[in-house]
């Protein structure tokens, strides 16, 4: 499984990189595929909410805001697994992350499954990590509100991890296990339409 592994932390040598390069491991050592960008490398501006509230994210699921997100998306798409990891501020994601995923989440949360519309995450696993290097608090707030961009963008949550300075050591090698267990697992195989309707719950009336 190929798995990307996105990060955001300008610090080389902090609890957020150590949390990435744990990831990483794990997922080569599942001799899978990893690729691994730095959101801080990256040039990617916030929303602009452009005209009513709505751009070309909600017509086209493209953002008309030229920058690095487009290449990105594109990455996003052609991967089979993800790990988000961020360190947190104020009990959120880094800013860093917080625009790429804002964005993100216009552009695939607006798509029309009815349509035959899907997000370029749906159905895809992924895992959330949190580091949080200053106090150790925010970490769980941090993750609920990446689970919600997750769920909302239909991706299949497998892990959300909280890490702190004090739990460091033990919770590095649970992302390590927790990636080599994600990637080693085979792709879910894309449903035909026909497949998709036969797995929906039939809803029989109860008799009276």
């Amino acid at each position: 499984m190929k798995i990307l592994i996105i990060t955001s932390s300008p610090n080389s040598n902090g609890l957020t990189s150590a949390c990435a390069e744990a990831a990483r491991q794990g997922v080569i050592d599942s001799r899978s595929p990893a690729r691994m960008v730095n959101l801080n490398d990256l040039s990617i501006s916030r929303c602009a909410v452009h005209n009513d509230g709505w751009g070309t994210c909600k017509s086209k699921h493209k953002c008309q805001l030229q920058d690095d997100f487009q290449d990105l998306q594109g990455t996003i798409e052609k991967a089979e697994g993800y790990v988000f990891i961020t360190p947190v501020y104020f009990g959120e994601p880094s800013e860093p992350m917080k625009a790429m995923i804002d964005r993100l989440r216009r552009c695939e949360a607006t798509k029309d499954a009815a349509a035959g519309e899907k997000s370029i995450m749906a159905d895809k696993p992924i895992a959330l990590v949190a580091a949080a290097g200053g106090t150790g608090h925010g970490a769980i707030s941090c993750l609920a509100m990446m689970e919600r961009f997750a769920l909302r963008v239909g991706a299949k949550v497998f892990d959300t991890i909280p890490v702190t300075k004090v739990t460091r050591d033990y919770q590095l090698e649970t992302i390590h296990d927790a990636l080599a267990a994600m990637a080693a697992a085979p792709p879910i195989p894309e449903l035909s339409p026909a497949k998709r309707k036969e797995r929906r719950p039939s809803h029989r009336r109860r008799r009276r």
